[in-house]
Formats: C-alpha cells, sequence, structure tokens
C-alpha cells in the first residue's frame, strides 16, 4: 500500500464562477419566480377571457411591457427596460385612440398617441435607475416626440410651428456643430 492521498475529482460547475454548496451548484430562482408568475398572468387572463367579455387585445402590448419592465427591474437588467418602454407607450397610446379618446379625430389623433409614445420613452429613464442603470439618452426621442405630438394636438398654430421648425432644424444642427468645434479649438488653448 503505498501512502499516496488520493483526492476526489470536481466535477465542474455547468455555469462558470457560479458558488458550489454541499449538494452541488446553486441555481439562480429569480429566472424561474419571474417565468412561472409570467404564465401564470397569461393563463388567468385566458381564463378569464373564457367567461367574460374582456378585450384583451388591447392589453397584450401594456402587459407584455409590464413583462419587460418587471425582468428588467428585478433581473437588474437595465436592457430589458428599454422594450418594456416603447411597448408601454404603444399600447397605452393604441388603448386611449381606442378608449376614452375615440372621439378625437385627425391629427390630433396622431399627435395623442405620438404623446403616449414620448411617455413611454420617457418611461425607460424613470425606470432604468432601478435596473441599475440610469439611462438619459432616452430624454432624447421623448422630447422630439412630445414636441411633434403637442404640435398636432395643437391644432393650426401647432402645424404651423412643426412647419417653421422642420425648416430650422437643420439650422440649429449646424449651429450646434460650430459651437462644439470653436468650443474645442478654445479649451485646446
Amino acid at each position: 500500500m503505498s501512502d499516496q492521498t488520493q483526492f476526489p475529482n470536481p466535477t465542474p460547475s455547468p455555469v462558470p464562477f457560479e458558488p458550489q454548496g454541499p449538494e452541488g451548484p446553486r441555481r439562480r430562482r429569480g429566472g424561474s419566480v419571474l417565468g412561472g408568475g409570467i404564465l401564470i398572468a397569461i393563463g388567468l387572463v385566458a381564463l378569464l377571457q373564457q367567461f367574460f367579455r374582456i378585450e384583451a387585445g388591447l392589453f397584450f402590448l401594456p402587459a407584455l411591457a409590464l413583462i419587460f419592465l418587471a425582468a428588467g427591474i428585478t433581473g437588474r437588467r437595465p436592457g430589458l427596460v428599454i422594450p418594456g418602454g416603447i411597448l408601454a407607450g404603444i399600447g397605452v397610446g393604441a388603448i386611449l385612440m381606442q378608449g376614452p379618446f375615440s372621439f378625437i379625430a385627425g391629427q390630433a389623433k396622431g399627435g395623442l398617441f405620438m404623446l403616449a409614445f414620448a411617455g413611454g420613452w420617457l418611461l425607460i429613464t424613470l425606470l432604468s435607475p432601478m435596473a441599475g442603470r440610469a439611462m438619459l439618452w432616452p430624454l432624447i426621442p421623448a422630447a422630439f416626440m412630445g414636441v411633434i405630438g403637442l404640435g398636432l394636438v395643437a391644432g393650426e398654430a401647432g402645424l404651423q410651428f412643426l412647419q417653421l421648425a422642420g425648416v430650422g432644424w437643420p439650422v440649429i444642427l449646424i449651429a450646434l456643430g460650430l459651437y462644439l468645434v470653436f468650443r474645442r479649438r478654445e479649451l485646446r488653448k
């Protein structure tokens, strides 16, 4: 008999760098709980729709938005908040146009949708810190869509403003570019 100590062959973990317990690798439970909750919610809506007259199709996009937002916040994944906010804006816009504001016609109806869509982009900025990383860039599309939406809702005066802005925005870009170029030269001096 030899005096050599025999060490057990360690089995690699299926997930790299995952902590091991005495019973093997530990698994994260957050994904399965969220996934289970999503399946329960969809099943409940489908069951209720069979017995009651619920227009579930109109609420599909907002429900999908809530799923993305919940997954982004609970999983600390800010990238999931982005489609959640976009889907929320589109879904709420569709609900507003078909529901309480269905009497609105023409360009004002499009303006209402654009305002709801801008709200979805704003929602991304508001909820992103809870998902782990604050994002300010969604404020840019939110501002543009909000201005367009307000212009469409405002009627003739708003359309004139949008027409003037359509002609003037290249001038604003040129002025901003010149400012950045000359400011950089001043900083070098």
